[in-house]
């Protein structure tokens, strides 16, 4: 079953000591899959992915698949306490990233709930930046 709900959602990046936050509440979907859940949201401005829709699928609380599509594309894979090298592409060009989890907690239900990730990213091999998502569901 396939819901509306309002997506509260806070990006922090941090880059030699650096860090940047970005908040967002937008509206979205909360869909009950076979072992988990997807939340959709349509990006904006306000994250520079403008164009594009995002769709975060949660899988047996410990999985977490961020797939983007439209004027950007990406698939990234985060699972807690591996590296996963993972597919980004924007409209200058395509590139692959090493993304490290360190945390997933997902608390959610059909209802709504909280996620939040901790992970790092690399390109070739090269430490980018260290990231953390918090994202509230809400109906």
């Amino acid at each position: 079953m396939k819901k509306e709900v309002v997506i509260s959602l806070t990006s922090i990046n941090t880059v030699d000591s650096e860090r940047s936050k970005t908040e967002l509440t937008t509206a979205g979907t909360l869909e009950m899959l076979e072992n988990g859940y997807e939340i959709m949201y349509e990006e904006s401005e306000v994250t520079g992915f403008a164009g594009s829709t995002t769709y975060l699928t949660v899988s047996d609380g410990n999985i977490v698949n961020l797939k983007r599509t439209g004027t950007s594309s990406s698939h990234l894979v985060l699972e807690k306490g591996k590296k996963h090298h993972c597919h980004y592409g924007t409209p200058y060009g395509d590139f692959t990233m090493g993304i490290f989890t360190h945390c997933i907690d997902a608390d959610i239900d059909e209802n709504g709930g909280e996620i939040y990730l901790k992970y790092t990213v690399d390109i070739n091999s090269s430490f980018v930046s260290d990231n953390e998502i918090y994202i509230k569901i809400t109906e």
